[in-house]
């Protein structure tokens, strides 16, 4: 699968050079994908711009890797989709699972946000004082 990758501070941009996402590709969004989990930056948002088909299987596998990446405390969104897939996954029920913005930009207010819930679900819990109130 041919990709442009745009490295920021906090996440990789993964763009995918193709019109259609098929099953024949689900093992190439792994290869793709799955290593960004071992660097310093984890975080990846998928824009899928220039995407117009996806089948069930590849749209299956993007699932199953978001899942992948929130289990190891890294961000996976998935921004730009075209109308066509829109409607795809929304029929097949996926559009609420996925984790979808509109533009790259609130992808990565997204990727923000659960940077900072992690690092708040991380920090040991705050005890406070007793204090007798009367």
């Amino acid at each position: 699968m041919q990709v442009k990758i745009d490295t920021k501070e906090k996440f990789h941009v993964i763009t995918p050079n193709a019109p259609v996402l098929s099953a024949t590709m689900t093992d190439k969004m792994d290869a793709a994908l799955l290593p960004f989990l071992q660097k310093d930056v984890k975080n990846v948002i998928l824009d899928l711009q220039e995407v117009e088909e996806m089948d069930a299987a590849a749209a299956a596998k993007l699932l199953q890797i978001q899942q992948i990446f929130y289990e190891n405390n890294a961000s996976f969104v998935t921004c730009h989709v075209q109308k066509t897939v829109n409607a795809f996954l929304a029929e097949n029920e996926l559009d609420d699972l996925l984790n979808i913005t509109p533009t790259e930009s609130e992808a990565w207010d997204i990727v923000q946000m659960e940077e900072i819930e992690r690092e708040l679900l991380d920090t040991e819990d705050i005890e406070f004082p007793d204090t007798d109130i009367t």
